[in-house]
């Protein structure tokens, strides 16, 4: 009976070793972060070698899921600097229509083209009566680098931190490692009319937001 008693207690542990050995390899495997500085092409990723270590925590997935800002409700003010240095604060454009949209970081290839429809569809957002506004966590020399060479017409504001994308719950994507894309309209009185989250069709955020702003 002894003897069966200590098979079975080998057994189980040896079952449960391999267990947690297969899942473990299954999750190294499933998803890959790369271990060295780099920007990939792949729409805006930028890894540091201290995030592309980091483990993914409940806690982080939870936050990147879950928005702060819904539609229906008005949006949280903040002061920002722009390209030029100069602080700007969203209730500035209190009475007409505003275009936010987060992006993940200038020059990189989804978010450039992003910024290059926006800049192309410009004139009319204007119709439309919107200002159009870029967020990202560049600096302002960044944005300045980044609007002059592309003859950006709009603001872009330096997020430094993420204060503002925290503070809006813009959620991010692959676990919270890529920055989120996301845009927001605003009506005239400062509440959110709608949200539009797309990572891997930039160039999407500038259709839905001119198809909305038309029909209003």
């Amino acid at each position: 009976m002894a003897s069966s008693s200590s098979f079975f207690t080998f057994s189980s542990q040896t079952t449960l070793h391999s267990h947690l050995h297969r899942n473990t390899f299954l999750t190294k495997t499933q998803f890959p972060v790369p271990t060295k500085s780099s920007e990939s092409n792949f729409f805006g990723l930028r890894l540091s070698p201290s995030t592309s270590r980091s483990p993914l925590s409940p806690c982080s997935f939870k936050s990147s899921i879950f928005a702060k800002v819904n539609k229906g409700q008005s949006a949280p003010d903040f002061t920002l600097k722009d390209q030029n240095g100069k602080p700007v604060s969203l209730k500035k454009y209190k009475g007409k229509p505003v275009v936010v949209y987060f992006y993940p970081a200038d020059e990189t290839p989804g978010c450039t083209k992003q910024a290059c429809a926006f800049r192309d569809s410009y004139e009319k957002f204007k119709k439309a009566g919107a200002e159009v506004i870029g967020i990202s966590g560049d600096d302002s020399a960044s944005h300045k680098a980044f609007a002059s060479k592309y003859k950006l017409p709009y603001t872009l504001l330096s997020d430094e931190g993420n204060r503002v994308r925290k503070d809006w719950g813009v959620p991010g994507d692959l676990f919270g490692a890529l920055p989120g894309r996301q845009t927001y309209v605003l009506d005239k009185n400062g509440v959110v009319q709608l949200i539009y989250n797309n990572q891997f069709q930039p160039e999407k955020h500038i259709d839905e937001t001119l198809k909305f702003l038309k029909a209003a």
